[in-house]
């Protein structure tokens, strides 16, 4: 019996996902893991106000959710000062990504991106075809002298761009984003990726320029608002970019209980800044508890740190590996040099506490092997 007739791009690809889950390793390891702080989730959690809206929204959810997320593209484009025709709602900045490539990708299309970069986005563009042209990063951050060359030279569609940065927590300043973002060529898309915008110093966003049609900003509800397994996230951008989305997104994507939660987190005003102050108070735990053990944190402006192992990407996947046997679920980046490092992301007191005690015997071990 045949197989279904696979496209040639669809073929050849391997069936994996960009990220192996905490739930898929417990269930091989048979046992959970202590401490949750790998996934860059909010361990804090969502808005009162959200879970209490979702759990209203849950009793309706016999109803499709509005395929026009209306009353969420309103209070987002009050929020921001623009117009709801200036921002599209998907499952996630994940889906977003995707959706974003469809437009623009076809087989042999190059697509500019960071050799390291957020691995969900390269997923994408394989996916439709396209053919990734990565840069290096510098100094741990992503270059964005380097990006900007490589689009003018392979006449990309499309550049991704992350900050702050995923997996390295570094950032560039608002001036050096705007200058980017005024380079850009003519023709091509710059995907901004500010997932982590919340976190950061004052001055690392740009304010919203709706009008110039070559850059998408795109924002979640996974991060600061604690809503990673709701699926939710926008983009803002230029009208009629913005509209093209129409053509090819799940118009019921976006569940009726995440449109409740989401609408309900904006309108709480006094979380999001609570979970800012107790991110930045685990970046600074996880930064000592790093120190402690010799090793060095690397500054942040996201809800995770990335620590810097003191060797090369095989010792820190050995320290990565003793501290999954010891039940503690973190990740690390996946090409040199960067993944000379481990990425730890903000947990409660108790997680941190079991990351302090199990920190010291994984780097004996490793250091051992």
């Amino acid at each position: 019996m045949q197989t279904p007739r696979y496209t040639t791009v669809v073929g050849p690809l391997p069936s994996t996902v960009p990220f192996v889950g905490p739930e898929a390793q417990e269930r091989s390891r048979g046992r959970t893991f202590r401490a949750r702080i790998g996934a860059n989730e909010s361990v804090f959690g969502p808005s009162p106000r959200a879970i209490a809206a979702m759990a209203q929204a849950a009793a309706e959810c016999w109803k499709y959710g509005d395929p026009d997320n209306h009353d969420l593209k309103g209070a987002l484009a009050t929020l921001h000062g623009i117009r709801p025709e200036n921002v599209v709602v998907g499952e996630g900045i994940d889906a977003l990504l995707g959706y974003t490539v469809r437009l623009v990708v076809e087989p042999g299309t190059p697509v500019v991106t960071s050799l390291g970069a957020y691995p969900t986005f390269n997923f994408h563009v394989t996916g439709h075809g396209g053919r990734l042209v990565t840069v290096p990063y510098v100094d741990d951050r992503e270059d964005p002298e380097a990006l900007l060359g490589a689009a003018a030279r392979e006449r990309a569609p499309l550049v991704y761009f992350c900050n702050p940065d995923n997996p390295m927590g570094s950032w560039w300043p608002a001036g050096d984003v705007q200058r980017l973002i005024a380079r850009v060529p003519d023709g091509t898309l710059l995907c901004l990726d500010e997932a982590y915008g919340e976190f950061a110093p004052e001055g690392t966003l740009p304010p919203l320029d709706v009008s110039d049609p070559r850059v998408l900003r795109f924002r979640t509800f996974s991060k600061a608002y604690g809503m990673a397994g709701a699926r939710i996230a926008y983009a803002v951008g230029e009208a009629s970019v913005v509209k093209s989305f129409d053509k090819i997104r799940n118009h019921f994507g976006v569940n009726a209980i995440a449109l409740a939660g989401a609408r309900a987190s904006l309108e709480d005003g006094a979380h999001l800044p609570s979970v800012v102050a107790r991110v930045r108070a685990a970046r600074e735990r996880i930064g000592a508890i790093a120190r402690a053990c010799g090793l060095a944190p690397l500054p942040s402006a996201t809800n995770f740190v990335a620590i810097d192992c003191g060797g090369d990407g095989a010792f820190a996947r050995r320290v990565l590996a003793e501290l999954v046997a010891r039940d503690v679920f973190v990740r690390m980046p996946g090409v040199p040099p960067l993944d000379r490092c481990i990425r730890v992301s903000a947990g409660t007191e108790a997680d941190l506490a079991v990351l302090a005690a199990a920190l010291p015997g994984a780097l004996a071990a490793a250091r051992a092997g």
